[in-house]
Parts: structure tokens; sequence; C-alpha cells
């Protein structure tokens, strides 16, 4: 791997929260949530979720302070944009 490569997994610790389905788990690398619906018609609730497994496996990567800031960035990002 060179300077201009990283692993498919950089900086998608979170999942895409601008896409996220009601009553479907959108899953990141680590973390994950759902939206869960009541009937289908308005909303009952959310969740979400943490694979502590995955979360050992990056802390241990040597891209992993990187990756998280650019993870963190991106999630961001997606929230000032849900908001606009």
């Amino acid at each position: 791997m060179n300077a201009n490569e990283h692993m498919t997994c950089y900086g998608n610790l979170f999942p895409d929260t601008l896409h996220v389905s009601n009553d479907r788990t959108k899953k990141g690398k680590v973390f994950s949530c759902t939206l869960h619906t009541a009937g289908g018609l308005y909303r009952a609730g959310r969740d979400t979720g943490v694979d502590l497994a995955e979360w050992d496996q990056c802390t241990q990567c040597p891209e992993f302070e990187n990756c998280y800031k650019l993870s963190l960035a991106k999630l961001t990002l997606q929230v000032a944009v849900s908001n606009l």
C-alpha cells in the first residue's frame, strides 16, 4: 500500500445516515443504526449498534487515527446536510 492508497473500509466506521431506510439496519464498518416504524406510519424508535470485534480490529490498524477523523468528518457533514 502506498501513500495514496487506503483500505476499502477507510473512513467508513459509521453508516451513511443520509440514506437510512425505515426498519432496515444501516451498517458502517463498526457502527450501525436502525429507524423503527409502527405499522409503517410513524417513527416508533431508533437503535444504534457497535460491533466491538470490528472496533478492536480497527484500533489495531495503523491508519486508525486518520480513518476515525475522516469518519467523524463525514458523519458531521451528513448531519449538517440533513438539517438544511
